[in-house]
């Protein structure tokens, strides 16, 4: 009988050996070479039997393995679902795609902020596009569930946006376990303005009809979810009630901040910020958002989350699930078991 706590250690400890390595290069290219490696440790059987301490949950129509996910970001293209769901993730969100392929903004593009467990970046939605991932979705290999997260190309105009988020419904449609909605990237020019009432409500509008008959003619309902940002300031509760007047499933607080409060950083790369110094902030704005909407609106968490205790937090603050990215890079795979272990004992 194979040893999970054996597979876990040899995780842990490969990890740790490449951290150096992997921290010694640049960021965009770190995360190539980490994505390459987690996809080789899967097709070696590494991590096909990691233990999930934690306890399913219903939610979105969804059974989800666990409460703990990733976020869009870390695998933009989907070339490492199979491996981030073995890795003992409740759920896996890729992208953010669009209709077309793009290169996204020039580099360098990605920065880390290791004093401040964070990273800065202006990635502009680099993706191969809808057809590629719908492809990668259709190949996937694990039970876990993928969400796929969406949005407009660069030289779309907002008059046109709903046409992109449209297109890349109906073509992940048939494979996406639930779409997140991103109106609240930074790093593309005029897309938070998507978030103001007079442009989200009919977006989403449009979103539901085009669902609603999408589940009609695949015989399945796939969850719509839209991702705020908590740069909104006093508008992010408008943004809310907007989003739950709409229908819409669910609603994911929050994207990356421009915001460089508490920072010991002091240089001026623009760009949207993750890490640990956004916790508080989420946690603020998952209260603010939790009561604005119905108890029963599902609601994902993401944001500063770097260790069991601010994952807790992040729960007790009206979170359903929680979602990783930055932290999971400084801390490696071993935070994944320290949160489960956490939840399951909440």
């Amino acid at each position: 009988m194979k040893c999970r706590s054996c597979d876990r250690a040899v995780m842990f400890d490969l990890y740790r050996a490449a951290r150096p390595l992997l921290f010694a290069i640049p960021p965009e290219a770190a995360h190539a070479v980490a994505l390459c490696a987690l996809n080789i440790s899967s097709r070696l059987g590494l991590l096909s039997s990691l233990p999930n301490p934690a306890s399913p949950i219903d939610l979105l129509g969804l059974r989800f393995s666990n409460r703990l996910g990733v976020a869009a970001g870390l695998d933009k293209d989907g070339v490492a679902i199979d491996a981030l769901c073995r890795l003992g993730f409740g759920f896996v969100e890729v992208g953010t795609v669009t209709p077309k392929p793009q290169s996204g903004n020039a580099r360098p593009r990605l920065f880390r902020l290791r004093d401040d467990r964070a990273l800065i970046n202006r990635m502009g939605f680099p993706n191969a596009g809808i057809e590629a991932l719908a492809t990668r979705l259709q190949q996937r290999t694990s039970r876990g569930l993928c969400g796929v997260n969406i949005g407009k190309n660069a030289l779309t105009s907002l008059d046109e946006a709903a046409t992109d988020y449209l297109t890349c419904l109906s073509a992940i449609y048939s494979n996406a376990d639930y779409v997140a909605i991103n109106v609240s990237s930074p790093n593309t020019s005029g897309l938070r303005r998507l978030q103001g009432d007079d442009l989200l409500s009919p977006l989403l509008s449009r979103m539901l009809e085009a669902r609603n008959k999408l589940a009609r003619e695949h015989n399945r309902v796939v969850p719509l979810l839209v991702k705020l940002t908590i740069d909104l300031g006093d508008r992010l509760t408008d943004a809310a009630r907007t989003v739950h007047k709409s229908g819409i499933d669910g609603i994911i607080v929050t994207n990356t901040t421009t915001s460089r409060q508490a920072l010991r950083y002091a240089g001026n790369e623009e760009g949207g910020l993750s890490g640990a110094p956004l916790l508080n902030r989420t946690i603020d704005a998952l209260h603010r958002v939790r009561a604005e909407v119905s108890s029963t609106l599902p609601i994902i968490g993401v944001g500063g989350i770097a260790s069991a205790a601010d994952a807790i937090a992040v729960r007790r603050a009206g979170a359903d699930l929680l979602q990783i990215y930055t932290a999971l890079i400084y801390r490696g795979p071993q935070l994944i078991n320290e949160i489960l272990s956490a939840l399951a004992s909440e």
